[in-house]
């Protein structure tokens, strides 16, 4: 199996909810709340992984991110 680094520093992504997700599909809602972002202007700081970019990238019409 592959090692995991335990000192390694990953950058990090600051989201931020800007548009309702009022009348979107289902799965965006889901992926909002997977990204622990549930109410208008809530931010949240994360680690900058490929699973969470993908997830920014299917509500990218929903978020604001920016490199932290």
């Amino acid at each position: 199996m592959a090692e995991k680094k335990s000192n390694a520093k990953f950058s990090q992504i600051k989201v931020v909810q800007v548009v309702s997700p009022i009348g979107r599909r289902p799965d965006q809602k889901q992926t909002l709340i997977g990204l622990g972002l549930n109410k208008m202007h809530k931010e949240r700081v994360l680690e900058d992984t490929n699973s969470i970019r993908g997830m920014i990238n299917k509500v990218r019409h929903l978020v604001k991110f920016e490199n932290v």
